[in-house]
């Protein structure tokens, strides 16, 4: 078996898209009414369809799964957060780790976790 996707829910798919686009890089690989996959497996769920299809409502910055990325150049990524459009919500600004990693936690415009930090030098798994 293999993990194929990881799925968030969104409210405001075209700014959610232009969100990861421009921040992230990610470019959509298939847009089907309301479910778009990008690169990097990450799928958004328009919300109203997701909250049909489970019959329940979306906690946002519920903080039970976070999206983690890695950017060698982390002090580049936080000035695009800076000078991003919208206001970001940052959980914690640039900070390093004991073991000397630098990490930057934040929300995406719906309230999904996202932490971008300096590699740690393991080979890609």
């Amino acid at each position: 078996m293999k993990l194929k996707n990881v799925l968030i829910v969104v409210e405001d798919m075209e700014r959610s898209i232009a969100f990861y686009k421009e921040l992230f890089g990610l470019n959509v690989i298939l847009d089907n009414d309301g479910n778009v996959i990008m690169t990097e497996g990450l799928v958004l769920q328009d919300k109203a369809i997701w909250e049909k299809f489970l019959q329940r409502g979306i906690v946002p910055q519920n903080n039970a799964s976070e999206l983690y990325f890695e950017e060698p150049n982390i002090e580049a990524f936080v000035e695009k957060l800076e000078n991003y459009q919208e206001p970001i919500c940052y959980v914690n600004r640039l900070m390093e780790h004991s073991w000397g990693q630098k990490v930057v936690r934040f929300y995406d415009p719906d309230g999904n976790l996202i932490e971008v930090g300096t590699p740690m030098g393991f080979a890609d798994i």
